[in-house]
């Protein structure tokens, strides 16, 4: 399975009419695909909206989108409103959970970290080593590395009822000595990553998002 992650920097002030256009035409859209979520930033970059769409391979989603304007069901009449638009490919690790409608949070954060080339082996290794410890705290929502777009990605989705719950639980995660997986490295004197930079953002679901 693949996850195109699309992220759209729309004007100040629009975004209750960039949702209400999406959500009107996804009806017609997800009978050819469902979306995973749409969410958009509440702390970070501000307006700006993430759309998740999964796909078996690259051919589906070509074939898929392809029926799809062919219909001209897609995309929305939101060109407007569009400062930029940039999409990444995600391959989920082996231990990342699939992303399925239901309620996780409603605020989300995600983490994207850029790592130095050559890195991704040693995150594979340490966050199935962490995660478990990590899960017995609180959920994930996915853990990916883009394949297509900006390269040496890795990201991060974690589901929170509340801000208050995202600081608490960070604080007992990290209270365990198991995490983050820098901890698990030192202690078992295994290899850290090296990361280049690092980005995080909170965001809320659009009311037609199948994740909430």
């Amino acid at each position: 399975m693949i996850y195109e992650v699309r992220t759209y920097d729309i004007k100040p002030h629009s975004l209750p009419e960039v949702e209400k256009r999406f959500g009107e035409a996804y009806e017609k859209r997800k009978k050819y695909s469902e979306l995973a979520a749409f969410w958009h930033t509440e702390i970070g970059p501000l307006n700006q909206i993430i759309h998740v769409w999964p796909y078996k391979d690259l051919e589906e989603r070509g074939r898929i989108r392809a029926a799809a304007v062919k219909d001209g069901v897609w995309p929305p009449k939101t060109g407007e409103f569009m400062l930029s638009m940039r999409s990444d490919i995600m391959i989920p690790f082996a231990f990342s959970p699939e992303i399925k409608p239901g309620k996780m949070g409603p605020y989300f954060e995600m983490r994207t970290y850029t790592y130095a080339s050559g890195e991704l082996p040693k995150f594979a290794q340490l966050w199935e080593k962490a995660l478990p410890a990590r899960l017995k705290i609180g959920p994930v929502c996915a853990v990916w590395y883009s394949e297509l777009g900006g390269l040496n990605k890795f990201v991060h989705i974690w589901p929170y009822p509340t801000l208050d719950a995202r600081n608490e639980t960070r604080t007992r995660a990290q209270a365990t000595g198991m995490w983050p997986p820098s901890a698990v490295a030192k202690k078992e004197g295994l290899p850290v990553y090296q990361l280049l930079a690092q980005e995080n953002k909170i965001l809320m679901p659009a009311a037609f998002s199948p994740l909430q």
